[in-house]
């Protein structure tokens, strides 16, 4: 079969621990993996596209949004799909078959996407502003969706052993098309910011996540009994869950805080590319360096961090956080120097390592997750953690914020510091086969 050839080229299953699924997925491990693969590419192919890091930025300051609004995409985009995940946890659990909850977010996705598309194409000033966020907001909560569904489907349908491998093709899939994109913008885009350019763009992205929503609904995934807690509609809130799991579970705790503490990875390369800006790098073609950097950090980082993910996620988190904050240190120290300050390719340079390190450190905590929880546990886990996050995301923008007022460098100070304490609370975690 065709699934079972490229499942066997892009995955290696010598630790596949076929134990862990239930009877009736074990026929159908190579096609649900080649499925979620293909599904998952093209939705982080339209990442790439709808990015609050790089390309939105460039696309609000090309309609001339006031630059006030260009402080809220990273929190509308990050926050908007962690916050509603404890919420949405119940209503997952009573599902059966959960991998229609992620075609509903992908299509949420497209939609959200084709309305960016369009705002591209008629707005500017504040009216591209408000329906840049507004359209945002929405793709977010979509993506809730997705994120919470994703993580299920994987762990009912792909044995442990190879999860982290098939997050890590992924990442190369989508890397290829970022880079293929980086490049384009760098040779074509010149000084100009190019409008029709990103609208096309945009509109591209919507169409991938249509046809990743139909990859997506073709999974073979075995409908699992309800367990009766979650069949009632009676039981404590959402809210109350979530207090009792944080108060009880001392590793899920641990987790979480070693999670928050890596947002050095996510929220330090908005202010390198803010201070690659200051440098003059604000037309296309500078924006394709920066979509480049994140292409080759998905190549190469990919099916590095997919195996080491599957060998121990607990130390591949630790050396993520310590990554990031030595990648922030040697920048701001070559940046303090005259002879490097004004270097074209250093704020390029540095982006791309760090997002070599989070593309380590997303493959890391996602896999660790699947890995140390079962069935609805798992859900659960992924909801409550993924709602405490955008939590701690929103305060650590708002305090970043603050910071990088009186300029970039004492966000990313302070940001090398959350890494190192991250590395500390990592190694206070079991390895997720002793979980």
């Amino acid at each position: 079969m065709p699934s079972q050839r490229i499942f066997s080229k892009l995955i290696k299953t010598d630790d596949a621990d076929l134990d862990s699924l239930n009877e009736d997925a074990r026929p159908y491990v190579a096609g649900n993996a080649v499925r979620q693969m293909a599904a998952q590419a093209l939705q982080s192919t339209g990442d790439q596209v709808v990015n609050a890091k790089t390309v939105l930025p460039w696309l609000m300051n090309a309609l001339g949004a006031p630059s006030a609004f260009v402080a809220f995409l990273v929190p509308i985009r990050e926050s908007g799909s962690m916050l509603p995940q404890a919420a949405w946890a119940p209503k997952v659990r009573r599902q059966r078959v959960r991998k229609w909850v992620w075609v509903a977010g992908a299509a949420g996705q497209a939609f959200a996407t084709a309305v960016l598309a369009l705002v591209a194409a008629t707005a500017e000033g504040v009216i591209a502003g408000v329906g840049v966020l507004l359209a945002l907001a929405v793709f977010a909560l979509a993506r809730s969706l997705t994120s919470i569904a994703s993580k299920n489907v994987l762990g009912r349908t792909v044995p442990k052993g190879v999860r982290g491998q098939i997050k890590g093709v992924t990442t190369v899939a989508s890397a290829v098309v970022a880079l293929t994109l980086g490049l384009a913008l760098r040779v074509w885009g010149g000084d100009s910011l190019g409008v029709g350019v990103l609208a096309a763009l945009l509109g591209g992205a919507a169409l991938a996540w249509a046809i990743a929503a139909a990859v997506y609904a073709t999974i073979h995934e075995p409908a699992e009994d309800v367990e009766p807690e979650a069949q009632s509609e009676d039981g404590p809130g959402w809210a109350t869950q979530a207090k009792d799991l944080w108060r009880d579970d001392a590793v899920f705790r641990r987790f979480v805080t070693a999670r928050a503490l890596l947002l050095v990875a996510a929220l330090s390369p908005p202010f390198v590319v803010g201070l690659g800006i200051q440098q003059g790098a604000s037309g296309l073609g500078s924006l394709g360096l920066f979509v480049m950097a994140q292409g080759i950090a998905g190549i190469i980082g990919g099916p590095l961090f997919g195996r080491l993910a599957d060998k121990s996620s607990r130390r591949l988190m630790i050396g993520a956080s310590l990554a990031s904050s030595a990648v922030i240190v040697v920048f701001l120290g070559l940046l303090a120097l005259p002879a490097t300050s004004e270097a074209f390719w250093l704020a390029p340079a540095t982006y791309l390592l760090l997002a070599l390190v989070h593309v380590g450190a997303r493959l890391a905590r996602k896999t660790y997750v699947v890995d140390i929880a079962e069935g609805d546990q798992r859900t659960q886990y992924v909801a409550v953690a993924n709602t405490l996050m955008g939590i701690l995301l929103l305060a650590a923008g708002g305090i970043t914020a603050v910071l990088s007022a009186w300029g970039p460098q004492y966000a990313l100070l302070l940001l090398a510091a959350l890494g190192v304490a991250g590395a500390v609370v990592g190694c206070s975690l079991p390895e997720a086969s002793d979980a």
